[in-house]
């Protein structure tokens, strides 16, 4: 249906080869990880091709999904009770994306509070390995591991990402007045920031005192920044593409809905770090100093 003959506000999608070919890159991305990690099908551990043949196929449905999409909106499908549902669909997954993150905030302080029972209902009481094993996890942080100093790269990371907040707000409120020159470079700011976020995150990783298997407090600590690391890494791209669509002239004062997203993307991140800076590290640090 083109958008010409349209008699109502509703958007009814032309058939896609999107869903299906999606579904086949996630498998074949989920069967090429297992493979990598276990071994699978008479491949041995370690065999890489298959996942990286996933990635990439991932990475182009991505591409040409959201193409299409933006393609939709440029020619008027997008009609302000579309724009409507296509927030409520965006509020959800953000909404997703926070019980995501209570979920490791959830598993954090059960292994803080818990630890020593976490560690005795796998192990044998009996066994001499259980007791050191207990006298270490009664603490948490362990006795041992030496927490970050939350008030030097934390702290630096804390403030870019605040900072990146506002630079990303700069840029909004000025493309909804027509500066795209403002825009422009609030939003190269913004994406420069947050790039330096992931720099100091990765030189805040090689000078840890701790790793990902040793201890509860660090498998905790690491799946919670390092999975927020990854939704950094990803609202870095989405600003890039924004960036790229504002340069390209896809973006005006009154459409925008790509950027808006990104926005809200880009706060949500900011506001679930402000949670980790207090809860990761703030306050394991302050029990570890109590402690000495």
């Amino acid at each position: 249906m083109s958008g010409g003959d349209v008699k109502h506000d509703y958007h009814l999608v032309n058939p896609s080869p999107w869903p299906l070919l999606g579904s086949l890159a996630v498998m074949t991305l989920a069967i090429g990880a297992v493979t990598y990690m276990k071994g699978l099908f008479g491949m041995p551990q370690g065999t890489w091709w298959m996942m990286a043949i996933g990635f990439a196929m991932v990475a182009w449905v991505m591409f040409g999904w959201w193409a299409t999409i933006v393609k939709e909106g440029r020619t008027g499908d997008h009609t302000p009770v579309v724009e409507i549902g296509l927030r409520y669909g965006m509020i959800l997954f953000i909404v997703s994306e926070i019980m995501f993150f209570v979920a490791w905030f959830w598993g954090f302080f059960e292994f803080s509070i818990f630890s020593d029972a976490r560690v005795g209902s796998t192990w044998d009481a009996a066994n001499p390995i259980f007791q050191e094993g207990l006298e270490r996890f009664k603490q948490f942080p362990p006795d041992g591991v030496t927490t970050f100093d939350p008030f030097h790269l934390p702290l630096m990371n804390t403030l870019v990402l605040l900072l990146s907040g506002t630079t990303v707000t700069w840029a909004h409120h000025a493309l909804q007045h027509g500066d795209m020159k403002g825009a422009k470079l609030g939003l190269w700011i913004t994406i420069l920031l947050g790039l330096a976020f992931t720099a100091l995150q990765v030189l805040e990783y090689s000078h840890a005192g701790f790793t990902f298997d040793g201890t509860l407090y660090g498998s905790a600590f690491y799946m919670a920044t390092g999975f927020h690391g990854a939704h950094v890494v990803i609202g870095t791209i989405f600003l890039i593409v924004c960036l790229v669509r504002m340069y390209a002239g896809n973006l005006t004062p009154k459409k925008h809905l790509g950027f808006e997203f990104a926005a809200w993307y880009w706060h949500f991140v900011d506001v679930v770090w402000l949670f980790l800076f207090a809860f990761v590290y703030v306050t394991p640090y302050l029990v570890f100093e109590a402690g000495k």
